[in-house]
């Protein structure tokens, strides 16, 4: 059975390409992939494949159900662009200014729509049901999960795989881990409000950016100090903004930054110890400091027995280039919701091109070969769950 699949996604692989680049032109941001997502209703559409459109907002799922009975296993990709600037030069860079696929989610959702036209041709023989998740909004919390699962997408689903093209992992190989694989996201927005002046009359102020740079490296403490070593989390600040003339004393500045964290203890400690650092710095420099910080999605926690059955899978799939398990990522992912609700594994496919950039870049690409290691290692998961 899984002979036939593979065989089917090699000979599709042509228009699976197409597919990919078609997206990577035509890319919409989170939230507002109408365009994206009639495009998939009208491929299922035309293939007879029932699918439901609207779930959760932009978000679609298709099913195909087998000639024979058995569980119901969910498939998900995600469809979402960024608000980047494409640098790339290639005949398929993106044609909207000012937005594009730099993260793979294009070469998710062809690889998906191949998958099911494959298994929809070979319906009469597979054994229970496969539901196809085409998730908007992945790359903008509150993200899309939470609504399509709210809308219905996992119910009657026994298990659920997904998996994300990697741009600096090496190409073909699939790359798994149990337990905690992606972290917590989150975010804090700072305000220091300070008491400006003249800059040859330091005395008679409170300097905001001299205040902000001390805020900073209390921060940074937090990590080294309060932190056990043996757990993992990051605290960046990636902008401090006070915009003043040279001979002026600032009166206020901000900074924003991310925390990311695995467990759900640590998630508490690092933000009560924020709030707290905030507090310290600013009852020692008398001013006023405040935090608004917001949490993201939650940290993506791979089920064991599921885990250890995908990378069982993965090794008997001919042509990967091998299968390695692999460290937790401090990058964010709401397929988190999903594994909080069924047994699943979430797990990384290399795709790194001739020249490499990482996610989010303006240069982003990958090796589009990459999307069949992952169509195959999907489906064939899909279908030996069934036995």
């Amino acid at each position: 059975m899984k002979e036939l699949l593979f065989e089917k996604l090699e000979q599709s692989y042509g228009d699976m390409v197409e597919i990919r680049r078609y997206l990577h032109m035509n890319p919409e941001v989170s939230f507002k992939e109408e365009k994206t997502a009639a495009y998939l209703a009208d491929f299922y559409n035309k293939l007879g494949i029932e699918v439901r459109t609207g779930v959760g907002g932009n978000g679609l799922i298709a099913k195909v159900k087998g000639g024979k009975p058995g569980k119901t296993v969910a498939l998900r990709a995600d469809f979402d662009a960024l608000p980047i600037q494409d640098q790339k030069e290639t005949s398929y860079a993106s044609q909207v200014p000012g937005v594009m696929h730099a993260c793979g989610h294009d070469g998710h959702t062809a690889a998906l729509l191949q998958l099911a036209k494959a298994m929809h041709e070979m319906w009469e023989d597979l054994s229970g049901e496969y539901v196809f998740i085409h998730q908007h909004a992945e790359e903008l919390a509150p993200g899309g999960a939470v609504s399509m699962i709210e809308d219905g997408c996992l119910d009657g689903v026994d298990v659920i795989f997904g998996t994300h093209l990697w741009s600096l992992y090496e190409s073909g190989v699939i790359y798994y881990a149990s337990g905690p694989v992606m972290a917590a996201p989150d975010k804090f927005h700072i305000t220091i409000q300070g008491a400006g002046g003249h800059g040859a009359a330091p005395h008679q102020t409170k300097d905001a950016i001299v205040i902000g740079a001390q805020l900073i490296m209390n921060l940074q403490q937090i990590v080294s100090r309060r932190v056990d070593p043996i757990e993992s989390a990051v605290l960046s600040v990636g902008s401090f903004i006070s915009d003043n003339a040279f001979n002026v004393i600032a009166d206020q500045a901000v900074m924003t930054g991310t925390v990311r964290t695995f467990t759900p203890e640590l998630r508490d400690l690092m933000e009560e110890e924020i709030h707290r650092v905030v507090q310290g710095t600013a009852v020692l420099n008398n001013c006023e400091i405040t935090v608004d910080y917001s949490r993201g999605y939650p940290a993506v926690v791979n089920h064991e027995k599921e885990t250890e059955f995908l990378k069982s899978v993965a090794e008997t799939i001919p042509g990967l280039r091998g299968v390695e398990e692999m460290k937790p990522q401090m990058g964010g992912e709401d397929f988190s919701y999903y594994l909080e609700k069924v047994p699943g594994t979430f797990f990384f496919t290399g795709a790194k091109p001739e020249n490499a950039y990482p996610h989010h870049h303006p240069r982003f690409d990958f090796d589009e070969t990459a999307m069949l290691a992952a169509a195959k290692t999907l489906g064939a998961a899909a279908i030996e769950f069934q036995s």
